[in-house]
C-alpha cells in the first residue's frame, strides 16, 4: 500500500490545481549588511491557505526539501553554511510514513553569503523548493539582489497603460474571507475524479471486448499459470502483470501534468483552442473508421518485437515488458478509446489529475480479467469464444466514436463563433449516425470484417431497439419548441440560444445576462439587485449541464430572472479580441507577464485574480458594493443551488434593511 501511495504522490508533485492562482507561494527578498563583506538575504514567502513549503531539512525518502544555490556561472561570493530557518514545525506524512519539517501560511528563510570579491554590488541565488496541499507544485525562481539598495527580483517593466488597466482588473472586494471556505470544495472534485474513473473502466471494460484485446486473457493467463514453478507463484506473476498494466496507463498521463505545472490555466486553454479541438474531431473520425474495418491503426512492428524480446528477461523486468508489450499490439483497438478519454479529459476542469484518473481506471479494468482468472482458472471456461461478436463490438464503437468527434467540432465551432454547427444542425447529425448504428445492428448495412448473419439474436433485436428508442428521445431537438428537455445529453450539444431558429437573445435560457462585468455592475447599482457573477466557456460541459438541468428548475430560473443581475464571463472567448486600447499587459504577482489581448484573456485573469480559482462553472455572489455575499459555488444539485442563492439574496436584503434604517 504505501509503494501504491508513493506512486501517486510521485505523479502528484507534476499537478498544478486549477483551483489555485499562477503559483501559491509569493517570494520577495531583502538584505541586511553584517560586515564590508558579509550580507544575509532574506527569503520571505506568503503561503496560500492549506499549502506547505518544506524545510531544507526534510527527511531522505519524503517530499523535496529546499535549496538555496547561486546561479550557474556566479563567482565574486559563497554561500556560508545552510540557511537559517524560522520556525517551521513537524507534520506527519501518510503517505511517506513520517513526520516531514514544513511551513505553513509564512516562511522566513535567511541565507548568509560572503564576498570574495568585493566590487561585487548584486549577487544571483535560484531558490528551488516544493510546496503541497492535496497535490505538489515545484518552485524554481531565480532573483537577482542588489547589494547597495533594497533587494529585487529579475522584474518586467510594463507601460502606464498596463499598469492602469492592471489595477482596473482588480476589484476592492469586501468579506472575501467567505472566498477562502469553497475556492476548492474537495467533494466536487473528489465527484469529479470518481466519475472520470469510472468512465475510463467502462472504456476499458469496452476495449476488454474487442480482438486485439479478448484473446489475450486465456493466453496470457494460461502461460502464467503453466509456466511458473507452482501455482502460488503463477497467480502472484499474473496479479503482478496486471498491476503494470495499470502503471503504464498511469503513466501515459505524467506530461500533461508538466502543461498544468507551468500555468493552470494551461489546460483550458488548451481544451478551449479551436484548432485543437479540430485536429480532436479529424483524430476521432480517423478512429472510427479504423473501427469499422477500413484500415487498421498500429504502432510500429519493431517497438512491439523490441518489447516481447525485453519480456523473456524474467522476473518483475520480464514482466513489465510483457505488460509494454500487450499496451504495443492491443493498441489499435484501446488507442481510438484512450484517444476520446484524453480529449474528453483536457475538456474536464479538473485537466491532469481527471486524466490520470481516467488512465487508472482505464488500466484498471483492462488488468482485472488476468488477476481474477489468474486466482480463478477453472474461469476460463466460461469466456465466451471468440467470434464475429468482437467485430460488431469494434464496429458499435466505431459509430460512438464518430458522435463523440462532433462534440470537439462543435467546441471548435462554438469558441470560433462560426455559427456552422448549430444546436438542431449537432442533434440532427447524432441522430442520421445512430440511425445507421442502428441499421447495423439489424444487419441492414454491413463492413469489411463482418461475419454473415443468419439469425438476428434476442440480444441484438434489444439493442437495436435501444438505439432506435434513443433517436426517439432526441428527435424533438431539432425543433423551435422541443417538447421536452434533453437532460441526459446534457452539455453535449450545443447551448439552447446557440440555434438555428431566432432567440430572443444569447444568454442561457433566454435569461438578461451581462458579458461584461462594468455594465453589469452599472446596471445591478441602477436596479439595486445583487450579482450573480458565472465565470464560464463555450466548451465547458458542465457549465452547460447547470444551466440546462438546473437554473431551468422553475423556483432558481424565478430568482435568476427577478432577483439577480446575472453576468456571464466567458473566459474561453480568445476568438474575440479586444479593443487595441483595451488590450495590455497584466503583470502577476510573481513578476511574470501576461498579454490580454482577448475577451478570454481578461476575464480567466480576473477570475484569478480576484478569485484565486480557473476553474468553470464558478458562482459569486456580491452586492453592487463588491461585497460578497456567500461562499462561491460550483458545479452542484438543484437544492444545493437554491439554497444558495436564498442564502445570498436574503443577506443582501438584511443589509439593505439596516442601511435604510439607519
Amino acid at each position: 500500500m504505501k509503494q501504491f501511495l508513493i506512486i501517486l504522490s510521485f505523479l502528484s508533485v507534476f499537478y498544478s490545481k486549477a483551483q489555485t492562482a499562477d503559483n501559491p507561494i509569493l517570494l520577495t527578498t531583502e538584505v541586511q549588511k553584517i560586515s564590508e563583506t558579509e550580507y544575509d538575504i532574506v527569503f520571505k514567502a506568503q503561503l496560500f491557505k492549506g499549502w506547505y513549503l518544506y524545510s531544507q531539512y526534510n527527511p531522505e525518502g519524503a517530499s523535496l526539501p529546499l535549496e538555496i544555490t547561486m546561479q550557474e556561472g556566479e563567482t565574486g561570493y559563497v554561500l556560508v553554511g545552510k540557511a537559517k530557518e524560522e520556525n517551521p514545525f513537524k507534520k506527519y506524512s501518510e503517505v511517506w510514513e513520517q513526520e516531514e519539517i514544513v511551513f505553513k501560511e509564512t516562511a522566513k528563510i535567511t541565507q548568509r553569503i560572503q564576498l570574495t570579491n568585493k566590487e561585487i554590488t548584486q549577487i544571483k541565488l535560484n531558490f528551488f523548493g516544493q510546496v503541497c496541499e492535496t497535490a505538489c507544485i515545484n518552485v524554481d525562481e531565480n532573483f537577482t539582489i542588489s547589494l547597495t539598495g533594497k533587494a529585487i527580483t529579475d522584474t518586467i517593466s510594463i507601460d502606464e497603460k498596463s499598469k492602469k488597466l492592471s489595477q482596473e482588473l482588480q476589484l476592492d472586494l469586501k468579506n472575501t474571507e467567505l472566498l477562502t471556505s469553497s475556492t476548492s470544495p474537495t467533494s466536487q472534485k473528489s465527484s469529479g475524479f470518481v466519475s472520470i474513473f469510472l468512465l475510463g473502466f467502462v472504456g476499458g471494460l469496452l476495449a476488454l471486448l474487442t480482438p486485439c484485446v479478448f484473446p489475450m486473457i486465456p493466453l496470457t493467463v494460461s502461460f502464467f499459470t503453466k509456466q511458473s514453478s507452482n501455482k502460488k507463484k503463477g497467480t502472484w506473476n499474473a496479479i503482478l502483470y496486471g498491476f503494470f498494466i495499470v502503471l503504464i496507463y498511469i503513466l501515459l498521463s505524467a506530461p500533461f501534468h508538466f502543461l498544468d505545472n507551468i500555468n493552470p490555466e494551461i489546460l483550458n486553454t488548451i481544451s478551449t483552442n479551436i484548432w485543437l479541438n479540430t485536429f480532436f474531431f479529424a483524430i476521432l473520425v480517423f478512429f472510427a473508421f479504423s473501427f469499422f474495418g477500413f484500415y487498421e491503426i498500429t504502432l510500429p512492428n519493431s517497438w512491439g518485437d523490441k518489447m516481447d524480446s525485453a519480456s523473456s528477461v524474467g522476473g518483475f523486468i520480464g514482466i513489465f515488458f510483457m505488460a509494454l508489450t500487450l499496451a504495443i499490439v492491443s493498441f489499435s483497438c484501446t488507442g481510438p478509446i484512450l484517444g476520446s478519454l484524453l480529449a474528453g479529459s483536457l475538456t474536464s476542469d479538473g485537466g491532469a489529475m481527471q486524466l490520470t484518473a481516467g488512465m487508472t481506471g482505464f488500466g484498471l479494468a483492462l488488468a482485472l480479467p488476468f488477476a481474477l482468472f489468474a486466482l480463478f482458472p477453472n474461469w476460463l471456461n466460461s469466456l465466451p469464444k471468440s467470434g464475429g461478436w468482437l467485430n460488431t463490438t469494434k464496429v458499435v464503437l466505431g459509430f460512438i466514436e464518430l458522435a463523440f468527434a462532433f462534440k470537439f467540432l462543435s467546441n471548435a465551432d462554438l469558441v470560433g463563433h462560426w455559427g456552422i454547427l448549430k444546436r438542431e444542425i449537432f442533434i440532427g447529425i447524432w441522430m442520421l449516425i445512430f440511425i445507421l448504428l442502428a441499421l447495423y445492428v439489424f444487419a441492414k448495412i454491413k463492413f469489411p470484417h463482418d461475419s454473415p448473419i443468419k439469425k438476428l439474436s434476442f440480444s441484438r433485436i434489444s439493442f437495436g431497439i435501444f438505439i432506435f428508442a434513443f433517436v426517439v428521445y432526441i428527435s424533438p431537438g431539432v425543433l423551435k419548441n422541443p417538447t421536452w428537455n434533453l437532460s441526459l445529453l446534457s452539455g453535449f450539444p450545443p447551448p439552447q440560444f446557440y440555434s438555428i431558429y431566432d432567440q430572443e437573445n444569447d444568454c442561457p435560457l433566454g435569461l438578461d445576462c451581462y458579458k461584461d462585468f462594468d455594465e453589469g455592475l452599472a446596471a445591478a447599482k441602477l436596479q439595486n439587485k445583487p450579482i450573480l457573477l458565472d465565470f464560464t466557456g463555450w466548451a465547458c460541459v458542465n457549465c452547460r449541464k447547470m444551466e440546462e438541468n438546473v437554473w431551468s428548475d422553475p423556483a432558481i430560473y424565478s430568482l435568476l430572472k427577478n432577483e439577480y443581475i446575472l453576468i456571464s464571463l466567458y473566459v474561453d472567448d480568445n476568438e474575440k479580441e479586444l479593443p487595441k486600447e483595451a488590450q495590455f499587459t497584466f503583470l502577476k504577482d510573481n513578476g511574470k507577464t501576461k498579454e490580454i489581448k482577448t475577451v478570454g484573456d481578461k476575464w480567466a485573469t480576473f477570475q484569478v485574480v480576484n478569485f484565486n480559482n480557473a476553474s468553470q462553472p464558478f458562482y459569486v455572489l456580491m452586492s453592487p458594493d463588491l461585497e460578497i455575499l456567500n461562499s462561491p459555488q460550483q458545479y452542484t444539485d438543484i437544492k444545493s443551488y437554491q439554497n444558495w442563492l436564498e442564502v445570498g439574496l436574503k443577506k443582501f436584503n438584511d443589509t439593505k434593511k439596516m442601511i435604510i434604517k439607519f
